[in-house]
């Protein structure tokens, strides 16, 4: 009976720090650090064109994933904004917008021309395969680090909460001092 009871209690708590590790990944988002290669991609951008993955190899890149119906994506922006316009011949920043059609885009931005290139996924597509890949249940903002192979470095689920966090991290990962 002792036995029993003990399998019970290790059980219980076996759930119990399962559904912490659930909410806390959910309320506080989830870093993961395992190199693989980031899934190709041409996507059409808001600054008219298309944008290949493969073609940046050789350039660092930090990608992005959001959309403007998310407020913190768009907490977000200002500071992948900057680390494009610090980082300009070291690092390039692909802000990926997910589901939304480039007048959308267009109109959010106003008359701001980002630095930052912004690629347009307006199926979800992309996203989707990434999410696959990644082990991302479909939250954003997503943000990959890829090196200059293209192999993905770092994976972040939920936004950087400051400019400073985030060229900490590309620093980090990617070696790369942005001022």
């Amino acid at each position: 009976m002792d036995n029993k009871a003990s399998s019970k209690a290790r059980l219980k708590m076996t759930a119990l720090i399962i559904a912490m590790l659930v909410v806390t990944v959910a309320t506080h988002g989830c870093d993961s650090s395992s190199p693989s290669e980031a899934p190709d991609f041409t996507l059409p951008t808001l600054a008219g064109g298309n944008v290949t993955l493969s073609e940046m190899e050789g350039t660092p890149v930090v990608l992005n994933f959001w959309t403007t119906t998310c407020p913190y994506c768009v907490q977000q922006l200002p500071y992948l904004e900057s680390a494009a316009q610090q980082g300009t011949g070291k690092i390039q920043v692909m802000a990926v917008n997910v589901g939304q059609n480039s007048s959308t885009i267009r109109k959010f931005f106003g008359d701001y021309e980002p630095t930052m290139m912004v690629p347009l996924d307006t199926t979800g597509q992309v996203f989707a395969s990434y999410c696959q890949k990644y082990g991302n249940p479909g939250r954003i903002p997503f943000t990959l680090f890829l090196d200059s192979e293209g192999l993905a470095q770092y994976t972040r689920i939920g936004a950087f909460t400051s400019e400073a966090e985030l060229r900490d991290k590309i620093n980090s990962v990617l070696g790369i001092t942005i001022p």
